[in-house]
């Protein structure tokens, strides 16, 4: 027998059984016929139960995810029977239609077949269902420089992009280690927030958005042993995700001195605090623009106290709050929040989510 999976799954159901007020003689059973499965057969099979609840206790374990005061509230879509490109496509269409919701953000899973003694049924290449391309040109970036790899593999696959600074890729798709192909997303499925901000022309001739949300898609989902390589998940946008990093860093749109040119500020010595003023400013215009579209953001002030909340449940419930402190304080004035008072143990607890090396690299 398997006795590390069997170890990892006991945990599991007595822990999610606990906490879905299951009886003793009902987790008993389960752990026996949980372990008559491994026995067999090697691995075992997660009812719907089991997944959607360990795919919220994952939510829940994310110690670099300041928005997990809604763990509970997590969509949970079994897409374990698909086996076929076109029908795993429509479910990842799905996806992003369901959590998209017209701009009211739906947090949402879709979990595909799991990987079974080392082999993945299903891998999706993008890091995101919706991201945007990055073009290598003579005159330097067109577009995402975090996509100029996964740009390259696209195109080598057959696909074009328009070759604008916001194209969204296509999705790829690979089931059981052949060829991946790849599928564009119907545009009437992507919603993109045009940015402006309420008072200031930031960006001039440029025509800046974004798209509405961010659903990660190459993160490998683990409960009880069991390891699901491809289980996209979503929540909604922090605003500094994007004002703060997306359209500001330097690797990425790298936008902080064009604003900084439009709004006449001192670029010439860094004490002037342009870069900080820049990026203010860009900030109002993600919150501003999310909201006058009615698509749901949060900022970092208000994601901080929702974390605070988040921080007495877990307490409540006696349960230890793990957390990664360098990336729960927002990028934007960290030390106006509580979180970057305090100190946290970044103690991996499972089930959880966890990266895994990219298939094309």
């Amino acid at each position: 027998m398997n006795s590390h999976l069997f170890n990892e799954a006991e945990l599991f159901i007595r822990r999610c059984y606990h906490e879905l007020g299951k009886s003793v003689s009902e987790t008993q059973a389960r752990v026996h016929e949980v372990k008559r499965h491994i026995d067999q057969y090697g691995y075992y099979e997660h009812t719907y139960e089991e997944l959607s609840h360990g795919a919220k206790m994952a939510w829940r374990n994310s110690n670099r995810c300041i928005g997990r005061l809604f763990w509970n509230r997590l969509s949970v879509i079994d897409a374990r029977h698909l086996k076929k490109e076109a029908d795993i496509f429509q479910a990842l269409l799905h996806h992003i239609d369901y959590a998209t919701n017209g701009g009211e953000i739906r947090p949402t899973i879709t979990i595909f077949r799991p990987a079974i003694h080392g082999r993945a049924p299903v891998r999706i290449w993008n890091h995101q269902l919706i991201r945007y391309a990055g073009y290598q040109t003579r005159d330097g970036v067109i577009g995402d420089p975090s996509s100029l790899s996964f740009t390259k593999v696209c195109l080598a696959m057959g696909w074009r992009g328009e070759g604008t600074p916001f194209d969204p890729l296509p999705l790829v798709i690979q089931v059981n280690g052949q060829r991946p192909l790849y599928m564009q997303i119907p545009k009437k499925l992507i919603l993109e927030v045009p940015i402006r901000h309420p008072h200031y022309d930031l960006f001039g001739d440029l025509q800046v958005k974004w798209y509405a949300v961010p659903m990660i898609a190459d993160m490998r989902l683990e409960i009880g042993g069991i390891s699901y390589v491809a289980a996209p998940f979503n929540g909604w946008y922090m605003g500094t995700e994007i004002g703060a990093r997306n359209l500001a860093d330097e690797s990425r749109y790298h936008l902080l001195p064009r604003i900084a040119k439009n709004l006449g500020l001192d670029t010439r010595s860094n004490s002037t605090l342009w870069k900080d003023r820049a990026l203010v400013e860009l900030n109002v215009a993600v919150l501003d623009s999310f909201k006058l579209h009615g698509v749901t953001i949060v900022d970092h002030h208000t994601a901080a106290q929702q974390f605070k909340v988040f921080e007495k449940n877990e307490m409540k419930a006696d349960r230890d709050l793990t957390g990664d402190w360098t990336w729960l304080i927002p990028p934007l004035s960290p030390a106006t929040t509580h979180i970057f008072h305090h100190q946290y143990e970044d103690k991996i607890v499972t089930p959880n989510y966890f990266y895994q090396p990219r298939p094309y690299e």
